[in-house]
Order: structure tokens, then sequence, then C-alpha cells
């Protein structure tokens, strides 16, 4: 063949690509695996959601903490199901592949029935706190009211009381903590009696909390997640039809990118149906959406069942476009490869 017809046959061929597979190649490193798909099922409920991952130091592992539904119980009535698990783990060495740990040693039970949800974890110092989403109860229903609770670990497994957090209301839930560059710590929640809005916090110490109420213009969501990447800070939030996005220079005034990650149903296994509540992981230039699905609501499926009420967790790489909007292609092969603890 011709080179110049060739040159040319390959260029066009490059430019067809999608720019998430260009980006993809570019940044991959010799080390990475694939991640599985689904990346983790809940063996025991099989209602894994709400993923947070944090890396424990002495395994050198990383841990991943989940809601854990009662997804395969039937014979709950209305919304039973979600209420009255504890808190699942699993571990990985790199986060292409998990493994099914246990639950999580909580300390706190004032209730005979104790409903946790959505943890966040962080380490600190040597010391990892969580912040939970605590309700006083199990209910058939969502009209009861909710808590965060602080809790601080030496291990990762077992968990001991530390307060429950003076927030907007008495109806809180899904708290997403970060360090800011000046060294306080930042929370951001939601306030389900704003209309599901965005509120946050901030502590100089992790146990001791001022509280600022709703961010303007972040509302009818949950499960807020905030980052920093590519030099600007990131807020995930989910609105149960995909991932809506925000972007900001201060981490207080927030620029809404049109449309919404994970909107579309992906096609591989586990993944047609939208990404919901997530935690993204950073490292260097790279960042990793973890988030979960409900594989079997689709358009055609009917009534209130096992199939759909599972959930999968699932992963996937996030890129930038040429206009610093985050994307991301989940039905490409995830290449990941977590750096394992200090």
């Amino acid at each position: 063949m011709n080179r110049n017809i060739l040159f040319c046959s390959i260029l066009t061929v490059m430019l067809c690509l999608p720019e998430a597979y260009l980006q993809a190649q570019n940044t991959r490193t010799e080390d990475d695996k694939v991640a599985d798909k689904p990346l983790f099922r809940d063996p025991v409920f099989d209602g894994a959601a709400d993923p947070v991952l944090v890396r424990e130091q002495k395994e050198k592992l990383w841990y991943m903490f989940y809601t854990n539904r009662r997804a395969n119980d039937e014979s709950l009535q209305g919304v039973t199901w979600v209420h009255g698990t504890g808190i699942g783990i699993a571990t990985s060495a790199d986060g292409a592949s998990w493994e099914y740990k246990g639950t999580a040693n909580i300390d706190y039970k004032p209730d005979a029935e104790p409903t946790y949800w959505a943890p966040e974890v962080i380490e600190h110092e040597g010391i990892y706190h969580m912040y939970l989403t605590y309700v006083p109860g199990i209910f058939a229903d969502w009209g009861h009211p909710r808590s965060i609770i602080h809790l601080t670990s030496p291990d990762l497994l077992n968990w001991q009381y530390q307060s429950t957090l003076k927030l907007c209301s008495n109806r809180v839930i899904d708290a997403a903590v970060m360090q800011l560059p000046d060294g306080r710590w930042r929370m951001w929640y939601n306030d389900e009696t704003t209309g599901k809005s965005i509120a946050y916090a901030e502590s100089t110490d992790l146990y001791t909390w001022t509280d600022y109420g709703v961010i303007e213009g972040i509302s009818r969501c949950e499960g807020p997640k905030v980052f920093r990447w590519k030099g600007k800070f990131w807020m995930i939030t989910d609105e149960w039809q995909g991932l809506a996005l925000f972007s900001s220079d201060d981490a207080l005034n927030w620029v809404r990118q049109p449309g919404n990650l994970l909107h579309q149903p992906g096609k591989g296994l586990d993944d047609m149906a939208m990404g919901q509540h997530c935690d993204v992981v950073v490292q260097g230039d790279r960042a990793w959406v973890f988030y979960f699905t409900h594989p079997g609501r689709t358009p055609s499926s009917k009534g209130d069942s096992y199939s759909t009420r599972r959930s999968s967790l699932q992963v996937t790489e996030l890129f930038l476009d040429a206009n610093r909007n985050v994307f991301c292609r989940r039905d490409m092969p995830t290449y990941i490869n977590l750096k394992r603890g200090k």
C-alpha cells in the first residue's frame, strides 16, 4: 500500500476514535488492570449502594464501605428493605477486583433496630473518621428523622461513637468531607427539609462543626461528593436521572455543567441503568467514579421485587474535554490500579 494512503487511513481511524479512548491510552500505565464488571455485589443481601473508598495503612489495602440494603428479602413491605442493615465492607489491593470482608462494628445503637446509610470515611493523623447517616429504627416509608453521626476507628472495623452533629434540621443525610488548602475541613450534606438541598458545615478538628446552611442553586438531589482535580473543585450530586456535576474555584461558588453523567444506561453487565450515589478517587491527573446501579430497573420492569431492588457497584474513569467539562465512557474497559497505602 502507498505510504501516503496508509498514513491517511491511520489518521482517519484515530480521528474517529472516542475522545475518552484516546485519553485512556495516554493516561493508563503498564501496571493498570481492567476493572471487574460489575465491580462488586454484596453476597449477603445483594443491595450494595452509596460506596466510599479509603486507604488502610497497615494491610496496605483499599477498603470500600457501602450501604447494605436487604434487596433479596421480598417479604419486606414498602421501603423496609432499605432500613435495618449494617454498613458493608469490601477490600481490594488495586481497585479493580474486590472481596467481601463483612460489616462495620458500629457501637451506636440507641434504638433497638438502627438503620445506617451512606458512610463517609476519611483518615487523618492515624485515626479513621466516619460520618454516617443514622435513622432511629426500621420503617416502611421515608417520613422519619435522620441525623449524621461522627464515629472514629483505629482499624476501619470497630467504630466508636463521638457525637451527633448539629446541622440544618432533623432530616439530614449523605455527608461528604474534604480538607481545604488552608487546613479547614468542610462537610457537604443533604438537607431534606429544604427541597433536598445541599448544605455545608466547617470544622478545624473534625469533631466540632459550625453549620452554614444550604448552598443556593443546588437542590432536588442527594449524595454530594466533592473532590479536587485538574486545578478545580468538583461536586457530583445524585439527581435520580444520572449525576449532576458542578465546578468551583473556591469550593463555595458552584457552576453547573450541562447534562448529567451516567444518565444513559450502559451496555456492560449490571450497568444497563443510570448511575447513582457515587464516590470519586483521585490519584495524580487521573480520577475514577465509583457508583451503583439498579440493573433490574428498566423501562419494561414493573412492580417492586428482588429484581428491581438489587444493586451493583461499578467504576469508570473520568476525563476532561476541550471545554473542561467532565465526561466518561462507561462502556469502555476501565483501566485502574490504585496506589497502595503508605
